[in-house]
């Protein structure tokens, strides 16, 4: 590194493990500290005492956050890298020679910061992510539903869509509380469920009432309800932070477009497509496969600054949807993948709508790739476009209009069709259109 300058004069660089944190100043010796809040405070008086105004750490699981929000809040430029950018040559790996590696690089510019939203972003993060914990865990709780009412016989998994939907949740509720006639059952049914599976459902009710069954399913029921609760409480916190960051962003944006329905797991939180088009300055949830919901999950992942991904590559790439380039001269090299962030994932759940979507063009488009590739690509590539469409709508104000199936599908059948023209020509072929004969 002879010929390279130094940057960054006065910086350090930490390590971060479960006990202890390692500091690297240079021209002295390492010094670790435990993890404790008063010995992080203590660490950032040891670097202030050292003229240090830079500081470099590594994204270690979530043990980095709370000494970076200590440091920043001490006024130290805090820069946080991703470990496979800082990795250390083979053989040498211990925690203080870490510590003094990612200093070195440092110092001379050779280390990316590592996006880290602002703090009210931050708080949103927390609360979104919950809510998906207690969703997935809900989910299984439905799945003991479901097991303990096949074990008594009572088929309502078979003949409902949801078994916890509104009919279900109330047809629960009465077995549990001693109800057993088939009809009154019935009779806590939506009108047109009756109408359409009424006697099925009446066949699905008679069961064999067994009380450990019914224990089992008290427990699953009574677990599920703790779950919706938690859910509804992290609803609660979310929807003070979106107020909070929609004051803050004032960005009083309107928009016409129609405000899609949320099928699933609608966030109970009053107003909130106007709030998040308040934060945002734009509407992503023309898009296809994105409702409020999604939306909700990505400011929460991504804030509302697009400007801090130089493009949409970057972004795309950033979100580990991009296809991985391992290729030197003709060989192709295996390589690690890089994981999918929770934002990335947000485009393949949306993606992965598209696939069972008749409308959008997106859908047929997925459809596509899905017969010649698979399903696993297709929504990967979905995934790609629907964020490069994102990050569109933000840095270019795009006003994205969805084209349809019909559309795509000419397109592609005019592409064939210049296919096939430019084949014939090459083979001195000649074309006859049956249908001018006709």
């Amino acid at each position: 590194m002879s010929n390279l300058s130094k940057i960054c004069l006065n910086s350090a660089g930490i390590d971060i493990g479960s006990e202890k944190v390692f500091v690297a100043i240079e021209d002295q010796p390492v010094k670790n500290f435990r993890t404790f809040t008063a010995a992080y405070r203590e660490l950032g008086l040891y670097l202030k005492e050292h003229k240090i105004t830079h500081i470099a750490m590594e994204a270690t699981g979530i043990y980095w956050i709370t000494l970076y929000d200590i440091l920043e809040e001490m006024g130290f430029d805090v820069t946080l890298v991703n470990p496979a950018d800082s990795k250390n040559l083979p053989g040498r790996k211990t925690d203080v020679q870490d510590c003094q590696w990612i200093q070195q690089l440092f110092s001379y510019g050779l280390l990316k910061k590592s996006f880290v939203p602002q703090d009210i972003v931050r708080k949103l993060r927390v609360y979104t992510r919950m809510r998906e914990d207690k969703l997935q865990m809900a989910s299984s709780h439905i799945q003991h539903m479901q097991k303990a009412l096949i074990q008594m016989n009572i088929r309502l998994p078979e003949v409902l869509s949801q078994t916890h939907g509104a009919s279900g949740i109330a047809m629960i509720q009465q077995i549990l509380a001693g109800e057993r006639d088939a009809a009154k059952l019935l009779s806590y049914c939506t009108s047109s469920l009756k109408k359409r599976k009424g006697a099925d459902i009446l066949l699905a009710l008679e069961g064999n009432y067994k009380e450990e069954y019914l224990f089992e399913l008290q427990q699953a029921y009574d677990g599920y309800m703790f779950y919706l609760e938690q859910v509804r409480k992290c609803d609660t916190e979310a929807g003070k932070i979106l107020q909070e960051f929609n004051n803050k962003a004032a960005k009083n944006y309107k928009d016409d477009s129609p405000i899609k329905p949320i099928r699933h797991n609608k966030p109970n939180i009053n107003h909130l497509h106007e709030l998040l088009l308040g934060i945002q300055g734009a509407n992503p949830t023309v898009l296809p496969g994105v409702n409020d919901y999604s939306f909700m999950r990505l400011t929460a992942e991504l804030g509302n600054d697009i400007s801090q991904w130089p493009s949409e590559k970057n972004f795309v790439s950033w979100l580990g949807l991009a296809p991985g380039k391992n290729q030197s001269g003709k060989i192709n090299k295996r390589s690690k993948k890089r994981a999918v962030t929770r934002a990335g994932q947000i485009f393949k759940q949306a993606a992965q709508s598209l696939l069972i979507s008749k409308q959008p063009g997106l859908g047929a488009f997925a459809r596509k790739i899905k017969a010649r590739r698979g399903a696993a690509i297709a929504i990967k590539a979905t995934a790609r476009k629907l964020a490069g469409l994102y990050y569109k709508i933000f840095s270019h104000g795009l006003q994205y209009v969805e084209q349809g199936v019909k559309m795509y599908e000419e397109k592609v059948k005019q592409q064939q069709i210049q296919f096939i023209i430019r084949k014939a020509n090459e083979l001195n072929l000649q074309i006859i259109d049956n249908h001018s004969h006709a």
